[in-house]
């Protein structure tokens, strides 16, 4: 394990409150620190880079802003470091009118949008700036678990999770509780992988391509509904069942659900290629291959946003983990960056993404606070 130092974070940016003018947004530096101490990764600091009410998702466009969706407000949000010294000084609503919207995905010169009934895409001016209206390229099961993330494989190919309408059920509609396959332009979808209760988190592996997925796993399991089921990391596979609603993994095995009691079932479902504490709501991840400014050893690993848990009397989560990676499968998971959550369980902050940035540091979203962080040498 490493050796970790903490640092106290002032607020040294500005308070941006996005508002869909035809020009940037100025930002004005709020006071003071930050609620309670960040403890970060040796050799890192953390420090504010962007206020942006109810962040969730970022992704970076090509002209090197940080795009951010606010699901609540319907928008998607460009953040800009216009004098580059590391905190962002302007933004404006670069898309509004949305539903839901939560995954980003830049693609030969579209921005697409994941919004909770299927996905949009649109041009954006030099400015960042929508040109026109969203075009909707496919449909999707809205609600439930509504969130929606989507990615671009190595093959060019839209990947796009969507989660289960229920805490345990037999879904009706195939498409939910799975990751589904389309063309880039949004035709021709397939369900890719399914039995995913709530995938949120959807990254493509650098090195041998395959589509990685955090997964956030049942509640109110017994006899231990706090500390069961692990939450997972999956590796996808074309055509295969990762187990929920019917089983879960633990200690590497498929485990029936009490309610299913189904082992036949469950023997031919695929087991998580990494298990993590039950209840943490593991969201945005991002690999770290690009994220230059970090030692080289993080080069090859993997950044995922706890959320926190909700149902546990000793709550979990609210922090950012590193998940190890060694031979194309993850081998452990340790803090990267915590601290949202004091020692009395309540949270002034939740982690909801993490985007490697144009410079090679690591951006992190918080929606509870809106907040965005940036973490570098």
């Amino acid at each position: 394990m490493r050796a970790r130092s903490t640092i106290i974070v002032m607020c040294a940016a500005a308070t941006m409150l996005a508002c869909g003018g035809s020009a940037d947004t100025s930002v004005t530096p709020p006071d003071g620190p930050f609620p309670s101490p960040l403890t970060v990764a040796s050799g890192l600091t953390i420090k504010y880079f962007a206020k942006v009410p109810g962040a969730r998702v970022m992704a970076m466009g090509p002209d090197g802003a940080v795009y951010v969706s606010v699901p609540g407000a319907g928008n998607v949000v460009r953040v800009w470091d216009a004098n580059g010294d590391n905190i962002a000084d302007s933004s404006l609503v670069a898309v509004s009118g949305l539903n839901a919207p939560s995954g980003l995905a830049f693609h030969k010169g579209y921005l697409y949008i994941a919004n909770t009934n299927g996905v949009v895409r649109v041009q954006l001016d030099a400015h960042g700036r929508a040109v026109g209206s969203p075009v909707q390229v496919n449909s999707l099961p809205g609600g439930g678990h509504s969130t929606r993330t989507i990615v671009f494989g190595a093959d060019s190919a839209m990947y796009v999770s969507v989660g289960s309408s229920c805490n345990l059920c037999v879904e009706t509609d195939s498409e939910r509780a799975s990751v589904v396959r389309f063309n880039e332009d949004g035709s021709n979808g397939h369900v890719f992988s399914r039995g995913l209760r709530n995938a949120v988190g959807v990254a493509i592996n650098p090195t041998t391509h395959a589509v990685w997925v955090s997964q956030n796993e049942r509640d109110d399991i017994t006899p231990d509904h706090q500390d069961l089921p692990p939450e997972e990391i999956n590796i996808l596979q074309d055509g295969k069942d990762y187990g929920w609603p019917y089983c879960y993994s633990l200690h590497g095995s498929a485990v029936p659900n009490p309610e299913f009691d189904d082992a036949d079932r469950c023997a031919s479902t695929v087991p998580a290629a990494l298990e993590m504490q039950a209840h943490s709501a593991p969201l945005g991840m991002t690999f770290l291959d690009k994220a230059t400014l970090l030692p080289d050893e993080y080069h090859g690993d993997l950044l995922v946003a706890f959320h926190g848990s909700w149902d546990r009397d000793q709550p979990t989560g609210a922090k950012v983990v590193r998940v190890h990676v060694s031979g194309g499968v993850p081998t452990g998971v340790e803090d990267f960056v915590s601290g949202w959550q004091r020692e009395n369980g309540s949270r002034w902050g939740r982690p909801a993404d993490v985007q490697v940035y144009k410079d090679g540091s690591v951006l992190i979203s918080d929606d509870q606070s809106g907040t965005l962080y940036r973490v570098a040498p």
